[in-house]
């Protein structure tokens, strides 16, 4: 699926991606110099998200971490990584907490798939302004005598894998709508004033979630067709995460005497 781009044709890419802010085709002639290298910061593109794609794959080991939810018509599943616009609670001076799980959404850059229209397929592309990649003392490269290298081709598995795991996400959250289990959640904040009074609360996200009641109503055949294809276990992945709504909340209490 993810192909290197042919060595003289830069195909016509479209779509726009967070993080991203001048994704290229990847090009052996364009980008032979290229690579990445060692930065002291090396997560800062993510420091000031605080909800981040996640697929349905991804659920079972990153419940432990944070709350995932489904937002908007088409029920995104996000992982929520802050309840302050502009925080990730997760990334710390550029660096990410180790004790809890990346998205796979963040792990795969500076690289992407990009629409080529034109030609119908997906073609691999590269963030050329990405603090880590460069032309000059890269300490790995992307081509090697105009072929990818090690490094490259586990880059391309990756974006194929993640490519895999959103249809098959894609596939999940459209059951959930067929049998309506969604419900709308809301989950308000309170935190407290310089005088340690308790502030004014306030609602910090509007959400829909698979609850335990709706997936009761599922009948026998739905049911057991939801445990064999996987779905039972996102469902279930997605409950319990929603538990770490309170760790947000203790995290950003214990920031807001460094942010004051």
């Amino acid at each position: 699926m993810a192909k290197a781009p042919a060595p003289t044709v830069t195909p016509a890419v479209s779509g726009n991606v967070m993080f991203y802010k001048k994704p290229i085709p990847l090009n052996k002639d364009s980008h032979a110099k290229f690579g990445v290298k060692q930065v002291d910061k090396p997560f800062e593109f993510m420091a000031d998200q605080h909800f981040l794609p996640i697929t349905a794959p991804e659920f079972g080991a990153a419940a432990a971490s944070f709350p995932i939810i489904f937002a908007g018509n088409e029920r995104t599943p996000l992982a929520v990584m802050g309840i302050r616009t502009g925080e990730n609670l997760f990334v710390k001076d550029g660096k990410y907490e180790q004790d809890y799980y990346m998205p796979a959404f963040a792990r795969r850059y500076p690289f992407v798939l990009a629409g080529d229209k034109e030609n119908d397929r997906f073609v691999v592309c590269v963030d050329e302004e990405a603090e880590c990649v460069t032309n000059k003392g890269a300490t790995q490269m992307f081509f090697d005598n105009g072929d990818t290298t090690a490094f490259t081709k586990e880059a391309f598995e990756f974006l194929q894998n993640f490519e895999r795991d959103r249809q098959a996400t894609d596939l999940v959250v459209e059951a959930f709508k067929k049998h309506d289990l969604f419900e709308q959640k809301e989950m308000h904040f309170q935190g407290q004033n310089a005088d340690g009074t308790p502030a004014e609360r306030q609602k910090i996200a509007d959400y829909f979630a698979v609850t335990e009641e709706r997936l009761k109503t599922l009948d026998a055949a739905t049911t057991k067709e939801f445990m064999e294809n996987g779905y039972m276990a996102v469902a279930h992945a997605h409950m319990v995460s929603l538990g770490n709504w309170q760790r947000l909340v203790n995290m950003t209490l214990r920031n807001a005497p460094a942010a004051a």
